[in-house]
């Protein structure tokens, strides 16, 4: 079976997802500057891709592909999801 073949099965959806983030600079940072970033909402997420595995931890999209191979693989865990949108 050829990628190609394999790719087109797989479901395409968004997931959006809340992620991680750390603030602040190597070293020392500004005391004020650093608690007020660290009230800020985390950055909402929108990844588009081919559902290539999914389970009770994560989903793992990859973005393209071509006969020959597959893109890189994101792997999102459950927890920082938001929804999943068949496309």
């Amino acid at each position: 079976m050829t990628h190609s073949t394999q790719t087109k099965s797989y479901p395409i959806v968004e997931v959006i997802w809340i992620d991680a983030e750390e603030i602040g600079e190597i070293g020392w940072n500004d005391p004020s500057e650093i608690i007020a970033d660290a009230s800020a909402d985390c950055p909402v997420v929108h990844s588009v891709g081919y559902v290539v595995f999914e389970s009770d931890s994560h989903i793992s999209l990859i973005r393209s592909w071509h006969m020959e191979g597959l893109s890189t693989v994101e792997k999102i865990p459950k927890g920082f999801i938001r929804s999943i949108k068949p496309l």
